[in-house]
């Protein structure tokens, strides 16, 4: 048995035996030798100035951070028995829930409201995000100047305003009932998911949207051909996503005044009817997780339909 040469004997070895070989030949395998033994790229360290600057964030974050528990004059000491202390309150008020409370046609009719109410909101919401966001993606938008700035700034103005003061607002408005609550989720829908549509889209790879183009398609062509084949199975999740946030917040918003369970959770708050009050938020957190686990299962199955 013999010992296999080294790479370095092998490279010594080269220019003799390449005399014989072409020329093209020689420079091919001298560029593939020079390829193979070439020193791999290595991770290092940022230096100076840049590990001064992530320090100097740093300590500058924890010493707002002090500063702001100073200022608000927040007390740590009491923390470590705040969960005790909740644990005790609610053994002796709230527990065992008047499950009885909840057992009743009247209840469910409201529990359907806010599944009418979230599932109207999703869709209006979403039928407005999808120009909003065309128009707000630059990458893609028809126009600049006149459609870009102002559709960023009906979806910054629909996220900046909570669904609670939206919901606030409209009551005062519209009054009482099931619309200024529907009116309001919708608002918030086209603010969330018209953020994330406009993201998506301007994500995309570019070389379908210049493929379309160079064929004289209008923009509307170009958004229908280009981008929702990109951006369809994205647009699929965040679109059940946003249902199961409004469903969430559909719960929530009839305490203002906008009917659904809010509203049932409402009057019995006000009439300090504790046990009433635990049954109802013990009823509200299991369909909230029945709607995440049915919104899960969507998303699994209608991404995996439209990709």
């Amino acid at each position: 048995m013999h010992a296999e040469p080294s790479s370095e004997l092998r490279l010594r070895d080269l220019p003799a035996a390449s005399a014989a070989t072409p020329t093209g030949e020689v420079a091919n395998v001298g560029v593939a030798v020079r390829a193979a033994n070439a020193t791999p790229a290595t991770w290092s360290r940022f230096r100076y100035p840049q590990s001064l600057y992530k320090y100097i964030a740093l300590l500058g974050s924890l010493a707002f951070l002090a500063w702001s528990i100073e200022y608000l004059g927040i007390d740590l000491e009491r923390l470590p028995g705040l969960l005790g202390r909740m644990g005790e309150m609610l053994a002796r008020r709230y527990v065992p829930p008047n499950v009885g409370h909840v057992i009743n046609a009247e209840y469910w009719h409201t529990v359907v409201e806010t599944l009418q109410m979230s599932y109207f909101a999703t869709v209006i919401g979403l039928a407005t995000a999808v120009p909003l966001a065309w128009f707000a993606a630059w990458n893609v938008t028809p126009s600049r100047r006149f459609l870009h700035k102002p559709a960023r700034l009906i979806i910054m103005a629909c996220r900046s305003v909570h669904e609670m003061i939206w919901t606030i607002i409209l009551v005062m408005v519209l009054g009482f009932g099931m619309l200024p609550g529907a009116l309001a989720l919708t608002l918030y829908c086209i603010g969330f998911a018209g953020k994330l549509f406009s993201e998506s889209i301007e994500a995309i790879r570019p070389g379908q949207v210049e493929a379309i183009r160079a064929t004289g398609a209008n923009q509307l062509q170009v958004f229908v051909y280009a981008v929702l084949p990109q951006v369809r199975v994205a647009w699929t999740g965040i679109s059940i996503y946003s249902w199961d946030v409004c469903f969430r917040a559909a719960t929530v918003v009839g305490f203002f005044g906008a009917g659904g369970m809010g509203w049932y959770l409402r009057e019995s708050v006000q009439r300090v009817a504790s046990k009433d009050v635990a049954a109802i938020l013990l009823s509200i957190i299991i369909v909230v997780i029945l709607s995440e686990l049915l919104s899960a299962w969507l998303r699994k199955h209608i991404a995996r339909a439209v990709a």
